[in-house]
Parts: structure tokens; C-alpha cells; sequence
């Protein structure tokens, strides 16, 4: 991590440069921003265009104009929209807000293609940084780089041997150490599994290999140097620059820490958060101790709201952590690593549901999806209201489970992105007779369950026109494979756009105040050069955000980069 001096310097700069993007456009006026070609989703869920917006002096839509519509001329400010295409903010329903901030102020390897690339862009950073008592950063992905096993800590040694390593796999269910980490936290042949993870050995010993998967982490990480408030706050803003910047102006950060939210708090209080925060607690007492008996209201003028919990009941198909009813066809006799019992899940949720607290799964595997919605439908007749139960990734689901989304009013928090990343380890993972139900976006909305989208950063790049893309097309960047994988699941750009919308808004309790650009509601929007409902794939891969407004403030402008 950055030295104090540095944080706070990078802090102030960071804080002068976003005080100097909110005091851009006057708040507090009427505005009437007309000449757009704009497209927002109307009050009946459907898609509507408009040719002008005004907003009141609170930052909420006023009035919402077609193209022969009278516009009243008395405004405090006209603001011309240049043709541009206008759409609601994007709302991405699941992502790691502070890991994608400090993801920002760390090694990122995401970008390697081989170990021996990693390894040495592992050697430069720690030479560009010799103060830093340990190396930490996240991103490799042993099947991107044809490995075929998982790294060692004797190859991690070979780049860095002076002080301890340790590096989170892309999906975030495994880490890398070398062999000072391993040290550091006392971990030897003698250290047994945790429930719920695995050490991996050295080939016929008990020695650790240097990778630890889902509930192991935590042998090492307890050990590892956490980051102080002044680097938390520079990576929380860090994470807002970058999100704005790609047009998302809304997020539900899937696993919030009692650090990261008195991170959001002291944004909050000191007029810097821009970013709208749907928040969903790592663990029960975190959830309570937050919040107390109920979710909070909504604070900083619906800038963030603590809504629930964010249950974990298996892990990766990368690492082989996900649940499976079945083997996996590449490591016969492993069905993958179930993080809660039947009992423990239950016991938690009602604990949740008790205090009307929303209730967010992740789940990935076929047993862990069936699981989840085993106990939403044995639990949900005990609670009155709108609970709005969400499964979170639901990547591999059996078939015969997917009915049970709409019959159990389960909201599908899934990620188009993961699709066009996994596809070719799913099929290694799963084998090609058990991919029915794998991404299955387009059958799962079929029941009438509700799909809301997102992108699980820092696991996959936040841009949501990269997951609009992919959504209805089910190719990756490079357009492949030729006509999409599995093609029967992909979902039209109307389904794609409200998924990255209003559905994610709706998701997390946000609906009434963002996510439509309807009367009434906050005035989140963004500028982009070109319409993703008439843009080809490969156009929408390459849309440029112009400008990204937050309650009818510009919080970022690409001419002010």
C-alpha cells in the first residue's frame, strides 16, 4: 500500500478534481437539457424515445418532452444535448465496489496471458515499489494462461523472495502466496482444510502448494496488512471516477464490510459520494451492526441504503469450487465446495428475513442454485411483504431447477460478461452434454423471472457495454465464437438495456428513485456517442461515455479527462 503522505496527497488531488466535476453544472435550478436522442424505459417497463429532459432544482426528472412536445422557455438553464444519445444511468447489479478501488492502487494482473508474464510483471512492480512490506494485488487465471494446474509458491519465490506475496485469483475464490506468505501465517503440511476450502498439495505430499481456495484464504489473509482509512477513501473514489466513466451511476456492492461502510459514511457526510450504493452486508452481525433491526433508510439523498446480506454457498468453476450435483468431467470424484450447510443457510436466511433484510446468494454450481432455491421456496410462506429474494451468478443451473425462479419469485442477478469468459472452461469443467441450463438468461426470463445485470468487478471489467454485447449476441470482443455460445440463450437489446437499468434498480429497492428517467425520479443519466438498440456488437463494444450526471449533476465529462 501507498505511504500515508502519498495516500493523502493522492486523496486531496483525487477530492479537489471530483469538488471541480460537481460544481461544473449548477445544481439547485431548474434545467432543461433538450436535442438529445434519448431513450429511457417509461413508466410500463417498455422502451420509450424522448428529445428533451427537464430537471427540478432537487436533481429529479421534471418533465420528460417528445420531439413536437411544448418546452417551457422560463428556465434557470438551457442546456443544448448536441443530438447526443442519452440513456438512464446504468445501474450494474453486482459488483465489489471497494476490491474494485483498490484493485485500482494494487498489481493487476487480469491483463497476463502466461505465468511467466505474470511473474515478471509480479518482479517489476515489486522493484517499483520496494517499500511496500508486502506485495498484494488480484487477477490471474491460471486457465487464461493455458497452465493447465495451479501456480506454485516456489515459481511465485522465483520473482519476489524478500518479503511476503499474496494475490487473488481473477474470480475471487482462490489466492497465491509465495513462500514468505505462507510463513507469515503459519501454515504448514500439519495445517488441516477449513470447511468449506481446500489447500492445495505439492503431487503425493501434504506440503502446501502455494494456492488456497475459498474458505482457506482466510489462513493467510488474517495475516495480510489491511488498508488504512485514508487508502480506503482514495479507493473508494478511485472506483467512482471509473465507474462514472463508463456511464454506471448506480451499483450493489455484493459483500460490504463494517470498513467499507464507514468508507461510504465518510464519503457521504463529506459530500463525495456520487456513486449510488445498494449495499448488501457480508455476514449477519455486520448486517446488524449496521443497521440495527431494519435495513437503513435511504441516505444522502438515495445515495445508499444497506438492504441486506450477501450469502456465499459455493465457490468458482475456475477453481473448482462451485457445487455440483455431479463431478466435475475434468476432476472425477470432486462435486466442488459447499460453504453452508442446509441447516446453516436456512438459519441465516430466516435470521434475515426476520428483520425484513433482503437476502442476495451467490450461487454457481448446479447443487448450490438448487439449494438456494430449495430454501427460498421452504422459507418465503413464513414472511409477509416484498421480499425480493435474489440468487446471485445462477451460471449453471439443471434444467429441471429453472421453473423454480418464477415459482419462488427469485430475482436472477446475473453477469453477460461471465459467459463469454467462462465459456470454454465451462464446457472443460462440465463436459458437453451438461450445459443445458449454463448462462441461461433467455430461459430463465422465460418463466418470468426477472433478470437484473451486472459484471462482478473488479472479477470482470465494470463496462456494461461490454455486458450489453455480449447479451444479445453471446460472442466475446473478438466476435466469437461465430454466430454466439449457445445461441437459443441470448436475449434481445431491449431485455439487455432494462436488465442494466431498471431491473438492477428494482433488484435492489432503488425502484421510484433511479434507473427509468420517469417523472419523479432522480436524474441519472448518461451521454454516449451511439444508440446500443441500433449500434452493431462491435460499435457497443467501442461506445464512447461523453458525459455521466448523478441527480442531475455532471460527475464526469470526457472532455475534462
Amino acid at each position: 500500500m501507498t505511504s500515508i503522505k502519498t495516500a493523502r496527497r493522492l486523496f486531496l488531488a483525487s477530492a479537489c478534481a471530483l469538488a471541480t466535476a460537481l460544481t461544473a453544472t449548477p445544481a439547485l435550478a431548474d434545467q432543461l437539457i433538450e436535442n438529445v436522442d434519448g431513450v429511457r424505459i417509461d413508466e410500463d417497463g417498455n422502451i420509450d424515445r424522448f428529445t428533451a429532459l427537464l430537471i427540478d432544482d432537487g436533481g429529479r426528472v421534471k418533465a420528460v418532452y417528445d420531439r413536437n412536445d411544448n418546452r417551457p422557455r422560463d428556465v434557470d438553464y438551457l442546456l443544448d444535448g448536441e443530438g447526443r444519445v442519452m440513456l438512464p444511468g446504468l445501474v450494474d447489479a453486482h459488483l465489489h465496489v471497494m476490491q474494485l478501488g483498490i484493485a485500482q492502487l494494487t498489481l493487476d494482473l487480469s491483463d497476463t496471458n502466461s505465468l511467466e508474464e505474470a511473474l515478471d510483471k509480479i518482479r517489476r512492480f515489486a522493484a517499483e515499489n520496494p517499500a511496500r512490506p508486502w506485495i498484494l494485488g488480484r487477477g490471474w487465471n491460471q486457465e487464461k494462461w493455458g497452465l493447465g494446474r495451479f501456480p506454485t509458491a516456489a515459481e511465485l519465490d522465483s520473482a519476489v523472495s524478500d518479503r511476503p506475496v499474496w494475490l487473488s485469483r481473477v474470480d475471487g475464490h482462490a489466492a497465491w502466496g509465495n513462500t514468505l506468505a505462507l510463513e507469515a501465517a503459519g501454515v504448514s503440511a500439519a495445517t488441516a482444510d477449513p470447511e468449506g476450502g481446500r489447500i492445495e498439495r505439492l503431487p503425493g505430499s501434504r506440503k502446501p502448494s502455494g494456492v488456497f481456495v475459498d474458505a482457506a484464504e482466510a489462513l493467510v489473509q488474517r495475516v495480510v496488512p489491511a488498508p488504512r482509512p485514508a487508502e480506503r477513501d482514495m479507493a473508494l473514489l478511485r472506483a467512482q471516477e471509473l465507474l462514472h466513466s463508463m456511464g454506471i451511476t448506480a451499483a450493489a456492492d455484493m459483500g460490504t464490510s463494517m470498513d467499507d461502510w464507514h468508507t461510504f459514511r465518510r464519503a457521504g457526510d463529506g459530500g463525495r459520494l456520487t456513486l449510488r450504493i445498494m449495499s448488501y452486508a457480508t455476514d449477519a452481525d455486520t448486517m446488524e451492526a449496521i443497521a440495527g433491526p431494519r435495513p437503513t433508510q435511504w441516505l444522502y439523498d438515495d445515495k445508499l441504503r444497506l438492504n441486506g446480506i450477501k450469502l456465499y454457498l459455493d465457490g468458482a468453476l475456475g477453481s473448482r469450487g462451485a457445487w455440483l450435483k455431479q463431478p466435475y468431467a475434468d476432476d472425477p470424484g470432486n462435486t466442488g465446495l459447499p460453504l453452508m450447510s442446509p441447516a446453516q443457510l436456512r438459519n441465516v436466511m430466516v435470521r434475515a428475513a426476520s428483520g425484513q433484510f433482503q437476502i442476495a446468494v451467490h450461487a454457481i454450481g448446479t447443487a448450490a442454485n438448487a439449494e438456494a432455491l430449495n430454501a427460498v421456496a421452504d422459507i418465503s410462506d413464513s414472511f409477509s411483504g416484498d421480499r425480493r429474494w435474489r440468487i446471485e451468478h445462477a451460471q449453471i443451473v439443471d434444467p429441471v431447477d429453472i421453473p423454480k425462479f418464477a415459482s419462488a419469485k427469485v430475482i436472477a442477478s446475473m453477469q453477460p460478461v461471465h459467459q463469454t469468459s467462462d465459456r470454454t472452461m465451462a464446457e472443460a469443467r462440465l463436459g458437453p452434454n451438461r450445459l443445458d441450463g449454463a448462462y441461461a438468461w433467455k430461459t430463465i426470463a422465460a418463466t418470468g423471472a426477472m433478470l437484473a445485470f451486472g459484471s462482478d468487478a473488479p472479477v470482470e471489467s465494470p463496462d456494461p457495454f461490454a455486458g450489453l454485447a455480449a447479451a444479445f449476441t453471446r460472442t466475446d470482443v473478438n466476435g466469437q465464437p461465430f454466430g454466439g455460445w449457445r445461441p437459443q440463450e441470448a436475449v434481445s437489446r431491449e431485455q439487455a438495456l432494462t436488465a442494466f437499468t431498471a431491473n438492477g434498480s428494482y433488484a435492489g429497492f432503488g425502484e421510484g428513485r433511479f434507473g427509468k428517467l420517469v417523472v419523479g425520479e432522480r436524474a441519472d443519466f448518461v451521454l454516449v456517442d451511439r444508440d446500443p438498440l441500433l449500434a452493431t456488437p462491435e460499435q457497443i463494444r467501442d461506445t464512447m461515455v461523453l458525459e455521466t450526471w448523478v441527480g442531475g449533476r455532471r460527475v464526469y465529462a470526457k472532455d475534462a479527462e
